[in-house]
């Protein structure tokens, strides 16, 4: 029996479901002390003053620390930009200025009330447009003295923190003889990844090491934050992961994790606790980022393409993290899909008065193929084309190119993907009721998979389950409880549930590159399989000693060693493991495996971080809403997905990952937003204001999945848990 495509039952299932797992927000430690930060009550100023002197007097008291008690050091995924507690100067509402460790949390919150600081307010910069004008403040003065974490320079000036461009010139001529010029102007808000469990976590600082725990979807990328902002080596930083209560792309970059570390070691090790608040979290988060799109094309009288140009302003916030590499996505993702003749492009990463943006499920394409997408609508539109039939009309075919010259192999799923949905639903056009205002939508997108390389160990333990140590992190998919169980059991003969994954712990696992970008079960479940594939090859040689056969006769099937011809086994794996361990050879397996990366032009584009699209899958989706023309209420009554997952290897996973993602893109298109006010406070600071969509505003997600033969995945599977939020 395969295990492929089953439901497998999660193996964290039990533990989740009868109140057991031990996330990071309820971890202690013996003698742990409760730390507090000091916030920012201003989103632009000069900080005269900070004094901690009463602080260190309060009962209960063990460390207080600011600025000038760190490291002098700045920290940053791409950017190092970020200081660990503010020192001239405040750049956002929230951001710490100093840190408080005490017995008890309310001591520290008692003690933190008494920092005595002094901050002149400054006009924070919000606009993004405005931002870019020579006229404007400076959120970062000295910008230019800042230096990437790693590589060369990339374009940037003043607030414009990351700037990728492309003009291959004539374009303007294209548009002043074209017939049809269409021009449309997109806006979108942020969205807060709004996970069940807030950032926490739990630092202790001895031998000369730090030791942090938290649950976290990328246990390497804070080790190196944290060693950054404390100047030590990254291998002076043990970081251990606990589960995950949700993630969606906000734990990806450090938290509180830097700051629990320094209170450790001022307070002479003793282990410090740092836990947001609901409302600390959501006005603190690096939500998905607020955009400005322009989007305009070039179109003959037969609705050809003949170019367009972009120009795209995506909120950074005031300070960087990994959005640097999203400045590239306004070129990707301008001319994708459908067919364009010339193309320009220019996107801008800005620096504002705000909190830090950063990665969130489908990081910066919902705008982006919200802009395109809408901006098709308008031209069939204006030209009186059908919209299905104009996007059929230009729709990409394999050996098409994306606008870095990337060649698509597989590009033929998008006319798949319309075709299973007309099987669904067949196109109606617009829709005709005198009682609500009633609209269908129909779209497109392609997608990829993070291609950062992933590792895994194996051990085939005494009682013939096997035992997988990894830094990977499961971030509520089900990639690791599930997935990598029924990879491994599929390759090596046995069954999911006798495959167990630790606890991600940077000292003992390979380099993981994290939970995000849809990798985990595509890059981890590659590692997994050459890892139990050194597993099978080891165990069978050991029986085949013990047998006195040919290990070429053998077969693993349901843990028991088979000779071939037979229909029962000779000898449990349990006893090949056992003998190989007394033997002095336990039985042991490693695998690594990263996405190759693909041919593209790399003088197609200025300043493009993120070069190319690694494993491209493709997707259709359909959507039928009214609109009550009394009070303005949307409700969206139908949902149609037609998605390309390569092959499924959990199918209970797999439709837990585009009904989930349906529901947060509806929030976000329909519910979901932070605004600011002209102070820099945040409108909607906490989820009595921020409304996340309710299970009654999200219809029954109906799906399709187009199953293809890939060898860029485990068994042919491709990542399938970001494009649906497209």
């Amino acid at each position: 029996m395969s295990h492929i495509g089953s439901a497998a039952i999660r193996s964290d299932a039990w533990s989740k479901v009868n109140g057991e797992t031990v996330y990071t927000y309820d971890y202690k430690e013996v003698g742990m002390l409760y730390g507090v930060l000091l916030r920012s009550p201003h989103a632009a100023g000069r900080l005269v003053r900070c004094d901690l002197a009463k602080a260190h007097t309060m009962p209960g008291v063990r460390a207080a620390i600011a600025a000038p008690d760190v490291p002098q050091t700045l920290a940053g995924w791409s950017m190092r930009d970020t200081p660990l507690f503010a020192r001239d100067r405040v750049r956002y509402i929230g951001e710490p200025i100093a840190a408080v460790a005490a017995d008890s949390l309310a001591e520290a919150f008692a003690a933190a009330e008494t920092i005595a600081f002094e901050i002149e307010p400054e006009t924070p910069v919000l606009d993004l447009e405005a931002a870019c004008r020579p006229e404007s403040p400076l959120v970062h003065p000295d910008w230019k003295d800042y230096v990437p974490a790693a590589g060369s320079d990339f374009p940037r000036n003043g607030n414009v923190a990351a700037e990728c461009s492309a003009d291959p010139g004539g374009i303007d001529e294209i548009f002043a003889a074209a017939p049809h010029v269409i021009e449309d102007e997109f806006t979108s808000q942020r969205q807060y990844q709004a996970y069940l469990e807030p950032k926490s976590a739990v630092a202790s600082y001895r031998g000369g090491r730090y030791t942090v725990h938290t649950g976290h979807q990328f246990p390497f990328n804070v080790r190196d934050r944290v060693a950054q902002f404390l100047d030590v080596p990254a291998t002076d930083v043990r970081v251990i992961g606990h589960a995950i209560g949700g993630g969606f792309g906000g734990k990806l970059d450090y938290s509180v994790e830097p700051h629990a570390a320094a209170l450790s070691k001022a307070a002479g090790g003793r282990a410090v606790k740092i836990a947001n608040s609901r409302v600390a979290d959501l006005i603190t988060a690096n939500c998905r980022e607020s955009t400005l799109v322009r989007m305009r094309s070039a179109v003959d009288a037969e609705g050809n393409i003949l170019a367009r140009d972009v120009e795209a302003y995506m909120d950074n916030g005031a300070y960087t993290g990994e959005m640097s590499y999203m400045a590239s996505f306004p070129f990707h993702c301008g001319a994708i899909n459908y067919r364009v003749g010339k193309f320009r492009a220019k996107g801008k990463l800005v620096y504002t008065n705000t909190p830090p943006t950063g990665a969130m499920r489908g990081v910066s394409g919902p705008a982006m193929y919200a802009a395109l997408e809408s901006h098709m609508d308008h031209i069939a539109g204006e030209l009186g084309f059908d919209r299905r039939a104009y996007r059929l009309q230009h729709l990409f075919g394999n050996g098409d190119a994306l606008p870095n010259g990337q060649v698509l192999d597989n590009a033929e799923l998008l006319q798949r993907g319309f075709d299973e949905i007309e099987k669904i639903v067949p196109w109606q056009g617009k829709a005709k009721d005198s009682t609500a205002l009633k609209g269908r939508g129909l779209c497109a997108a392609i997608w990829l998979v993070n291609s950062l390389p992933g590792s895994l160990s194996l051990k085939l333990e005494e009682d013939g389950t096997v035992s997988v140590v990894t830094a990977a992190t499961d971030n509520g998919s089900g990639a690791l409880a599930a997935g990598i169980p029924q990879i491994v059991a599929e390759t090596l003969g046995i069954r999911p549930e006798q495959v167990r994954v630790s606890d991600p712990d940077t000292d003992i696992s390979g380099w993981e590159g994290g939970s995000q970008g849809g990798r985990t079960t595509q890059v981890v479940g590659l590692a997994a399989i050459q890892g139990a594939k050194e597993i099978r090859t080891k165990a069978l040689k050991t029986a085949a000693g013990l047998l006195q056969v040919e290990a070429a006769s053998l077969d693993i099937v349901d843990g028991g060693i088979r000779v071939a011809g037979e229909t029962e086994s000779r000898m449990a794996l349990s006893e090949v493991a056992m003998a190989a361990t007394f033997g002095g050879e336990p039985i042991q397996g490693t695998g690594g495996a990263a996405l190759p990366a693909v041919p593209f032009n790399p003088g197609c584009a200025n300043g493009l971080l993120f070069p190319f699209f690694t494993s491209p899958t493709y997707h259709v989706h359909y959507a039928e809403v009214e609109v009550n023309p009394v009070s303005g209420n949307v409700d969206v009554t139908r949902y149609v997905v037609a998605q390309d997952v390569g092959r499924v290897i959990n199918s209970a996973c797999a439709r837990g990952q585009i009904q989930g993602a349906v529901a947060q893109s509806i929030g976000y298109s329909l519910y979901e937003s932070m605004r600011f006010a002209e102070d820099g406070q945040i409108i909607e600071s906490n989820l009595q204001f921020y409304r996340l969509p309710l299970a009654v505003d999200i219809p029954t997600v109906e799906y399709t999945v187009m199953e293809t033969e890939s060898d860029e995945g485990p068994f042919g599977a491709k990542g399938s848990g970001e494009a649906p939020v497209l």
